[in-house]
């Protein structure tokens, strides 16, 4: 099992990318949580077996076609917490 910190920038607030990443996330089986954050980015931590994750990160990179993702940065997490359920944090 693998955990990631996702940062996306570019159009990400306010176009249903928290939903899309939660729906995302539920095909997958993956745990954590999304949340949008400072300067209009979306920051997603995913947590899950390595297959899925690949297949969840590419599909989130992608996003919901009213998106428009400039940036991504990517980071994986050591001695991360365990995630029982992905949420969409406010």
């Amino acid at each position: 099992m693998g955990t990631y910190n996702l940062l996306l920038s570019g159009r990400v607030q306010g176009v249903g990318f928290r939903y899309f990443a939660e729906a995302r996330a539920a095909r997958y089986n993956i745990k954590g949580y999304v949340r949008n954050i400072y300067d209009n980015k979306v920051e997603i931590v995913c947590q899950g077996e390595p297959d899925n994750l690949d297949k969840f990160i590419l599909e989130v990179k992608n996003g919901p076609s009213f998106s428009q993702i400039t940036n991504v940065e990517m980071e994986e997490v050591i001695d991360s917490p365990v995630y029982d359920v992905f949420e969409i944090k406010y």
